[in-house]
């Protein structure tokens, strides 16, 4: 049996034993901002594509080599990772304490949701923008591949409870569900959220209940 063959193996099984007990691995996510590519252009250059850095867990997805630097009424944050692939619009997630350091008040959101959300000033090397809304806090949520959902029995848009052992031990709720035959398993919560429950990336929660209704966010 060659050596590829044995790695399937192995991920099968792997993957079997997560489905059973119903858990998940965490990742804490970074601020970072997401750029359609109008604002690509007018922060880097007429021209200008996005350079990948490394991959991200989600398929498709990649950390740029590109930052930018964030510009609130109270203060600045440098170095913000730009994500890719370019998105239609432009979207900037940070957590809430990043809010008090740029002295704004990101609504906790689902990705996508920008309507009346924050507006914040977006410095590049060759220029600067300022967008009216679309500065959030993410919302908790879980990635899932459409077959991780259907053992999980879930469905997306529900709302589920996820329990994470430690010494900081605890239960998230509000969970939003994802799913996506493009996804692959995986929560995802801010660095706030992190290290307030002491988790680090890769350590496994589990999912204990759904919740209804499901809705999520708010100001």
């Amino acid at each position: 049996m060659n050596k590829e063959k044995i790695r399937e193996i192995v991920k099968e099984v792997v993957k079997n034993s997560l489905m059973k007990s119903k858990t998940v691995p965490i990742a804490a996510s970074n601020r970072h901002i997401h750029l359609s590519p109008e604002h690509v252009e007018r922060l880097f250059g007429h021209g200008y594509q996005l350079t990948k850095l490394k991959d991200l867990s989600q398929p498709s997805q990649f950390a740029a080599k590109e930052t930018v630097t964030l510009i609130g009424p109270k203060g600045r944050i440098h170095s913000v990772r730009v994500l890719g692939p370019a998105r239609g619009i432009t979207q900037v997630e940070v957590s809430l304490f990043d809010g008090f350091t740029l002295g704004v008040k990101p609504p906790i959101r689902n990705s996508g949701d920008i309507n009346g959300s924050e507006s914040i000033t977006i410095q590049g090397p060759r220029g600067q923008i300022t967008i009216r809304e679309g500065l959030i806090s993410a919302a908790r949520h879980i990635h899932m591949h459409t077959s991780d959902a259907e053992t999980f029995g879930v469905q997306d848009g529900d709302l589920v409870q996820v329990k994470v052992d430690g010494v900081r031990g605890i239960i998230f709720s509000n969970v939003l569900i994802r799913t996506s035959p493009k996804f692959k398993l995986e929560m995802h919560i801010d660095l706030d959220e992190a290290n307030a429950a002491g988790i680090k990336n890769g350590q496994m929660g589990e999912v204990i209940s759904i919740q209804t209704p499901k809705q999520v966010g708010g100001e």
